[in-house]
């Protein structure tokens, strides 16, 4: 039960910031301005189901894209793992800038939900842990701890408002950039394993 608790808790931590939480968070209050209690909780509601039928899509997908284009695992290691290094930069410097919505499209899938939660890097790290989880048990473990982690990033919309007046802006910027360090880690993490396992 430890092992479960253990590997539950470590993909937990490893995907809430892999959503980037607190840059979501500073792009939906940008985006809630004009907007009354209801229709911003409306909105987080929206989000966070696009997202996560989004994810699980993802987590699922990755073996059988991987044995379809004939892609090997260490190799899709390299490439997400660069753009993951990539992301977490634009994080530290301040560099990244939410999209601006299409007319004809629902802010709540585009742009609030893709790319700005799940972006391109997100979506080659989930192909990744989708694939490298081997048991039934160890992928509903990971299944699980994706739920997880994007409820608490759903729930973290839903009282934004409140939140923004606990943290500020200021503490925002500080946590965003946190993200972006922890991103670069795994990001290196993950190009190492890609490597190694190449020249074993």
């Amino acid at each position: 039960m430890t092992i479960v608790t253990n590997l539950f808790i470590s993909l937990y931590i490893k995907l809430f910031f892999l959503l980037t939480p607190f840059f979501v968070l500073s792009v939906f209050l940008s985006f809630i301005e004009d907007m009354d209690v209801i229709e911003q909780r409306k909105l987080a509601i929206r989000v966070t189901i696009s997202v996560l039928v989004i994810v699980l899509t993802l987590y699922f997908a990755g073996n059988p894209i991987f044995s379809t284009l004939g892609i090997t695992l260490d190799g899709f290691r390299v490439g997400a793992g660069s753009l993951l290094f990539l992301s977490a930069v634009s994080l530290v410097s301040g560099k990244r800038t939410r999209p601006e919505p299409e007319d004809d499209t629902d802010v709540a899938v585009v742009p609030l939900a893709i790319p700005i939660t799940v972006g391109p890097a997100t979506i080659g790290t989930l192909l990744i842990l989708g694939a490298e989880l081997g048991g039934a048990t160890e992928r509903l473990i990971g299944a699980a701890s994706l739920i997880a982690a994007c409820l608490t990033v759903g729930l973290m919309l839903f009282v934004a408002p409140a939140l923004k007046r606990v943290i500020g802006s200021m503490g925002l910027a500080v946590l965003t950039k946190i993200t972006g360090l922890i991103l670069s880690a795994m990001a290196a993490q993950i190009v190492f394993t890609g490597v190694a396992n190449f020249l074993s």
